[in-house]
Parts: structure tokens; sequence; C-alpha cells
């Protein structure tokens, strides 16, 4: 199962120098930890996770295969986007196929490099995007509801559910609020999520500031995490330009330069990590003599649908989990450890699974 997320932002505020030194850093990785682009534009990472080379070592894995996160960085966004200004066609379409957007914004002072609006606001910038999203939503649920209005005459059920949930996201738009702020009900989201509304998608902030600043942030920052908190979203602070240097070293050299700098992870760490929270994703592992991998799935997720991330047979057929928690796993140092402290549990159809799970399925081919 993997996740993608769009990063979008303004010209000039350092989005693609971000997502630039990113996947240059993803790329320096060991060879455990590949990357590859898939286009110009879409960068797969590996999800950074040390748990994952721990559980390695005891079992003894020839191979180690982390879960992976899409970056797409979406093509610069201006004002009057939503009407096809500059690549605003292809900016919105991008943002459709993402399952959470992260606005760069701009959080630092440079005479050098102009702002594209003529001053550094950050919150301005955030109600620029917010705008051009909220715009196209509603351009693109006038064109829908007048197409479901034969169908909800004649009481089709899909129809009706998705002619009420468009209603519900018109009313929050209408009143200046995006899509996201609709409570929708647990049996709706599967519908509301095929609406692909833009202004539905989780939101992170991510608040590109000076390096001086990288490690506290500043007075822009502290601003964006404000507005965050207000508004259910997510925020992190970066400097791109850190970043891009990071991504020019070995890995040994990165640790120190980070360490000098007063950071303790790299920006793709911290933004890996804020992007799975905004998501409510968590992963679960599966580890042998042969390889040790990591699996992301939501929270809440049960033990079938975590087994059908590995393969539908494995859901399909579902009998039950070997489950040992990681803590156990580690303590025991491995299965058999495990099973003699009695920290080895069999669960079945109902069991939800739990953050750094190991488990083991077995099922009916």
């Amino acid at each position: 199962m993997g996740f993608k997320m769009g990063i979008v932002g303004l010209p000039n505020v350092g989005k693609s120098t971000l997502f630039n030194a990113l996947t240059r850093t993803a790329a320096a990785q060991a060879a455990n930890f590949p990357f590859c682009t898939i286009e110009p534009n879409v960068g797969e990472v590996a999800v950074p996770d040390a748990r994952l080379e721990t559980l390695a070592a005891i079992a003894g894995s020839k191979q180690i295969i982390p879960t992976r996160m899409t970056f797409v960085d979406i093509a610069g966004l201006v004002r009057g986007a939503s009407k096809g200004e500059g690549l605003g066609n292809q900016f919105l379409a991008n943002i459709r196929e993402c399952d959470a957007v992260a606005h760069v914004l701009r959080c630092f002072e440079d005479g050098d490099i102009t702002h594209v609006e003529g001053k550094i606001d950050p919150l301005a910038d955030a109600e620029t995007i917010e705008t051009e999203l909220m715009l196209s939503d509603l351009e693109s649920i006038e064109r829908r509801l007048p197409g479901l209005a034969r169908k909800v005459r004649g009481g089709e059920k899909d129809a009706i559910d998705q002619d009420r949930l468009l209603r519900a996201a018109l009313d929050a738009l209408n009143a200046g609020r995006p899509a996201r702020t609709v409570k929708v009900a647990e049996d709706d989201q599967r519908a509301w999520g095929m609406l692909q509304l833009l202004t539905a998608k989780p939101v992170l902030y991510v608040c590109n500031v000076e390096e001086a600043c990288a490690a506290n942030g500043n007075a822009l920052s502290a601003k964006v995490a404000e507005m965050a908190a207000a508004q259910g979203a997510g925020s992190v602070v970066i400097s791109a330009r850190i970043e891009e240097e990071i991504s020019q070293l070995a890995p040994d050299e990165a640790a120190m330069f980070l360490e000098e700098m007063g950071l303790h992870e790299a920006g793709l760490d911290r933004l890996i990590r804020a992007g799975y929270e905004l998501l409510g994703l968590q992963t679960y592992f599966t580890v042998g003599p042969k390889e040790a991998r990591a699996w992301t799935i939501p929270k809440g997720t049960l033990a079938p649908q975590a087994a059908g991330v590995i393969h539908g047979d494995f859901e399909r057929g579902f009998i039950r989990s070997e489950t040992i928690a990681y803590a156990d796993y580690v303590a025991g140092k491995g299965e058999a450890g495990a099973k003699e402290a009695g920290k080895f549990r069999i669960e079945g159809k109902t069991y939800e699974v739990k953050d750094g799970d190991v488990l083991h399925f077995l099922f009916n081919a």
C-alpha cells in the first residue's frame, strides 16, 4: 500500500529545492533503502525506521525492505490556477492523485529571492493556495450536481449518497471552509473519498526557514504552527537549503553536519513522520532469515486487512496471525525467546494490529 504526498507552493518558496534535496538524500541511502524516479517530478523514498534494522539483525535477515512514501513535486501554483492560469489544470489534476498535500510556505527573508506576491507572509500564501483549491472544488461540485439529479429522482442509492455528500461539501465551501471540515460518518468515508475533492485532503504545512532557525523555527513558522493547530492540520519546520547541503554529503558526513546544526535528524525523516501522523498511518513487520520487511497500514486496521496489504489471497483465506509486539521480540532476542517469555500470541479476524507488531499470517490458499 503506497501513500502519495503532493508538495505544493507558490513560486520561489523553496518547494522544488526541498523536493530535489529530499530525493537526492533518499538516493544516497544504503542499498537497502532504494530510491527510484518514476517521473521527473515524482520520487519514491524509503521510510526510515530504525526498528527494521534491529529486527533484521536479530533474525539474521539477508535483506531489509522498508515501506515507501511517494512525493510529488506539483507544478507551482499562481493566483488564478482554478481558472487555468499558469499550469493550473496540471497542478489541480496532480493534487487529486495524492493522499495528502504538503504546503511549502516561505518563512525566511532574502532580498535576492523575489516573492511572487511581493511580500513575505506565509499565512497569506497558505490562504492563496487554499482559495484556489476551494474555487476549483466549488466549480467541480456545481458541475456534477445537475448530472446526479435524474439518478436521485430515480432513487439510486449511490447517487443519493453522492448528492448528499456533495451538498455538505458545497455548504462548507460557500461558508468559506474547506471540504475537510465536513464531519463524515464512518459509513460514508469510502464514498467521500471517491468524490476526489481537493480541499478534502489532509494538509501538512512545511515551513521553509533560514539555516539558523532550522532547529527551532522562527516567528513566521510559529504563526504557521498556530494556524495549523487551529485547523487540525500538521506542521513541520525544515530548511530546504540545509537539506540541499545534506543531500550532497556521505551518510557519516551528513550525520556530523546535522549535529553541528543542532538537528537530530534529516528533514526527510521529520517530513515523513509528520505525514504518517497526518494520514493516521502505522507500521507492522514481517521478519525471517530471507528478509525483514515493513508494511504501512492505517491505524485501526484489522488483521485480515493487514494481511491483504501483502497479498489479496492472505486476506481472503485468513485463518489467524501469529503476533509478537516489537518490544517483546527485541527483549526475547527473536521469536523463540518471545515464546518462552509467553509473549507469542495467536490473534483472529477481529484483532486490531498495533504499530510495531511482528506478524506471521496463516491462510487457506
